[in-house]
């Protein structure tokens, strides 16, 4: 098991947890919508910090982008494995003829 399918997996078993002692818990409680937003800035501030090229903070940043793509994921009912699979599916498809397929 990954450390994408630890962090899944306890994301997933502390969605039942109170919210008063987990805040994965108290983030999932306020919501899909609160979660995205949370996303967001999180990929906002791994921006910031790839563009200002410093390697320490890029790589905390992109931790902490994952941890809110999953708990997003866990507050829509998408599991890891969804994600997964759908990265397999596109495997050895060129990325301009997987966009053209998604455009029509």
């Amino acid at each position: 098991m990954n450390a994408l399918d630890r962090l899944a997996g306890t994301i997933a078993a502390r969605a039942a947890a109170d919210a008063e002692s987990s805040w994965t818990a108290k983030l999932l409680d306020k919501g899909p919508e609160k979660c995205a937003e949370k996303f967001g800035e999180e990929a906002i501030e791994a921006v910031i910090e790839a563009v200002k090229g410093d390697r320490a903070r890029l790589t905390a940043e992109a931790a902490d982008v994952l941890y809110h793509l999953l708990v997003m994921l866990q507050a829509r009912g998408i599991a890891l494995d969804e994600v997964l699979a759908e990265l397999d599916r596109r495997a050895g498809t060129s990325g301009l003829d997987e966009k053209a397929q998604r455009e029509g």
